[in-house]
């Protein structure tokens, strides 16, 4: 038989042999790593564990020196009981003993009080940092990071797992790695003195102190989060003050996102989102000539040249932005890939197109769907937004079109969309609306129903206008969907409401509603035929278009086209047995006389007129023809109306009235009705509130709008100037007599509210 092998067991002092060079290998490995990271902190993060293994420890502080106040800090440490430790450099603790004799000191158990006298009588363990966090601290085993003779700090492990003191090897492999960061911490230092800082401009101006930063450094790192996420939510340090430290030290502008920036279609659709979000950059505009790229770091050579091969035939101009806008951009021009395709998207497959669409006669149907997702991407969008009105604008020769949108009452461009497609679009507009799109030539008027195109339940109101060079304008009104407001969620003052009231509710009368267009006439119409809205209430309205629906009301779209007009519309409900007639407006002479002759046959008549004010209003009715007579015995009551933009409830500011602004208040509301309407005494802590800014507005201050009211009653002094056919100011000095509070007085009592400011009052009203 072959005689068998047996294998012999590896001697002790090989085996041990074999322990050291692993240990020395993996140290050797540590110490290289530090050696080559470019941030101390970051890879001290990542080796944490592996230095602890290595010393079979349960926990590492590594302390540096604080010259100023003399003391440890801890710079970097495991365990979370605490955040921060403060030790003074003497011989009160044991790290702090190892700074003040620079000597590696070892300590089996560090409650023994002879074994601390054995290594200096002055020696003490400081018991309250385990008494603080509840940890039994028992070896310890410190080694002071010295540099040159420099002191920079102390390294301390506390505890070894097998509960058995630490070795002499850990002694010197301690002192080995000290050295290693005593170099790195060194080097940092003087990098640190060298080298500006993209924060120091919060640090000179004193918004944040050197330690606040470093602890923000130490926990945006642990967190792999960014340094200025860190400081706006744990500092409360604002986007603008960062921003403005970043604008210095790159030597840019800074950009602030906005959710209302146009979305550069032309640009997004060149490069892949999932890029820019992956390397952290996006288009924003073209200003000048050049192309405004927001990136998060412009000193970032590689990434900046990348940027600039893309856009290759073109000058690029950089602003800096944080990182979470810079995704915020990206996700407002790149929507979801899940939910309906992105604007760039749509860009890029039209683009792609090998012909490109003829500015003659171009008609699109459903098979053209780049052109059609980017119609419905728009309107959705401006939905999204709650804008009341998209506006196509096609320029002439080879200039982009503009799409903008109006979100309480102001337009902002949404985004522009290349020349070549702006026949395309408006064709396809057309055809959603049901006009004739051969026709160029004249205005047309039409509808769009958006569920059947298989949107969203929004209707839309259709304006097209030719405009030079044979283009067209386009105007699409979202009309209004679900239940109106209720009357007393209108902004109306107290005496305004009741009177209002009193006059929806009488059973026969004629009400007019006054203002320009986008004033809100028709909301508050419906928000009082929503008041009487009841069972035994028969309620007509002629419309158009019928931009809100209510269940109870019968309502009437007028279409002139076929001869069926607001006067037809008014004729066919008095033969309809109403109680109630809402006319969508008074244009003409017939119409007017035909709703004052009802509402002095027993009907309550609303409608509305566009006239500046409510004295106004009665002078315009009379300059038509109407009968003075009949139209006193029927006129209720005029309220005028404005919307103003309001105060943002999360921001806005309280701030005392100086005497100056005080005056000019009270002036412009007219003293002597200031002290019978406000009666409002100027005192020192005086407040209204001013705009700030934030996000939830968008950094305006304002969000949304609120109506203001000046309400003529049809007293019986009114009705006799109507009679006698006075001058407008008579009637209006009666009806401010009468308790009439004007436009501009009810918004400065807004002011005073602390609902809006005088400057959106003055830009509605004129006196």
């Amino acid at each position: 038989m072959p005689n068998s092998v047996e294998s012999n067991p590896i001697p002790a002092n090989i085996q041990c042999l074999q322990s050291e060079v692993i240990y020395r290998r993996k140290l050797q490995g540590i110490g290289n790593r530090i050696n080559s990271a470019d941030n101390l902190d970051e890879i001290l993060v990542h080796l944490k564990d592996e230095i602890i293994k290595l010393f079979d420890a349960e926990r590492i502080t590594i302390y540096v020196v604080d010259g100023r106040r003399k003391e440890l800090v801890s710079r970097f440490k495991s365990g979370n009981e605490i955040a921060e430790i403060r030790i003074p450099i003497s011989c009160s603790s044991i790290a702090g003993f190892t700074a003040f004799r620079q000597h590696v000191v070892n300590i089996r158990n560090c409650y023994d009080t002879m074994e601390l006298a054995v290594i200096d009588p002055e020696l003490k363990f400081d018991k309250s940092w385990d008494q603080k966090t509840g940890f039994l601290t028992r070896q310890v085993l410190t080694c002071p990071v010295v540099h040159q003779k420099y002191l920079l700090g102390v390294m301390q492990l506390i505890n070894r797992t097998n509960n058995q003191p630490f070795s002499e090897i850990d002694e010197h492999s301690v002192q080995e790695l000290a050295g290693i960061l005593g170099i790195a911490i060194y080097n940092q230092k003087r990098m640190m003195v060298n080298r500006p800082s993209k924060f120091d401009y919060l640090l000179d101006h004193n918004i944040i102190t050197l330690k606040e930063l470093e602890r923000t450094v130490l926990e945006a790192r642990q967190r792999k989060e960014s340094i200025e996420s860190v400081l706006i939510r744990q500092l409360k340090i604002s986007k603008k003050q960062i921003g403005q430290s970043l604008s210095q030290f790159y030597r840019v502008p800074f950009i602030e996102y906005s959710p209302n920036t146009p979305i550069p279609g032309d640009l997004t659709c060149r490069v892949k989102p999932a890029f820019m979000r992956s390397n952290v950059w996006v288009p924003l505009k073209v200003e000048n000539d050049c192309i405004v790229v927001a990136i998060d770091n412009p000193h970032d050579i590689e990434k900046i040249d990348r940027i600039k091969s893309i856009f290759k035939q073109e000058q690029v101009k950089f602003y800096v932005a944080l990182e979470q806008d810079i995704q915020n951009f990206i996700k407002l021009f790149t929507p979801d890939e899940k939910e309906h395709a992105g604007i760039d998207e749509i860009l890029s497959r039209l683009q792609s197109e090998e012909q490109e669409i003829e500015e003659s006669e171009c008609g699109v149907g459903e098979g053209d769907s780049a052109v059609v997702q980017l119609v419905n991407k728009t309107i959705l969008d401006a939905y999204a937004r709650n804008a009341s009105d998209i506006h196509f604008e096609p320029y002439p020769g080879k200039e982009n079109a503009v799409v903008r949108f109006r979100v309480d009452g102001n337009c902002f461009t949404y985004q522009t969309i290349p020349w070549n497609f702006r026949n395309a679009i408006v064709s396809r507009i057309k055809i959603m609306a049901e006009l004739d799109i051969a026709e160029r030539r004249k205005p047309q008027d039409g509808k769009i129903k958006f569920k059947k195109f298989g949107g969203k339940d929004i209707e839309l109101r259709v304006a097209t206008i030719p405009t030079q060079s044979g283009l067209e304008d386009v105007v699409m009104r979202i009309l209004a969907a679900g239940d109106p407001i209720p009357i007393d969620k209108m902004g109306f003052s107290k005496p305004n409401y009741d009177r209002f009231i009193g006059a929806i509710t009488k059973p026969y009368g004629i009400i007019f509603v006054c203002g320009p267009t986008g004033s809100g006439k028709t909301t508050t119409l419906h928000s009082a035929l929503g008041y009487i809205n009841k069972v035994e209430t028969k309620i007509w309205t002629a419309e158009d278009p019928v931009e809100i629906t209510q269940r109870g009301l019968r309502q009437v779209q007028v279409q002139p086209r076929i001869g069926f007009d607001f006067s037809t519309a008014m004729r066919a409900f008095l033969r309809a047995d109403p109680d109630v007639i809402m006319v969508g407006e008074m244009r003409d002479k017939e119409t007017t006389q035909i709703g004052i002759e009802a509402s002095l046959t027993g009907h309550l008549v609303f409608s509305t007129l566009h006239t500046n004010s409510a004295p106004e209003s009665i002078t315009r009715l009379l300059d038509m023809g109407m009968d003075p007579f009949n139209f006193a015995d029927a006129v209720l009551c005029i309220l005028a109306q404005r919307l103003v933009l309001t105060l943002c409830k999360e921001c806005k500011e309280p701030y005392h009235l100086s005497r100056q602004e005080y005056d000019e208040l009270v002036r412009e509301y007219g003293e002597e009705s200031f002290i019978r309407n406000l009666n409002i005494s100027f005192t020192p802590d005086l407040n209204v509130y001013k705009p700030i800014g934030c996000e939830v507005c968008n950094q305006t201050g304002y969000r949304g709008r609120l109506g203001i009211h000046e309400l003529l009653m049809g007293t019986d002094s009114v009705k006799k100037l109507i009679q006698t056919q006075a001058r407008m100011e008579e009637i209006r000095c009666q009806a401010i007599a009468d308790g009439m509070t004007t436009l501009k007085q009810d918004g400065i009592q807004k002011v005073f509210e602390g609902h809006t400011t005088l400057l959106q009052v003055r830009k509605v009203c004129i006196k």
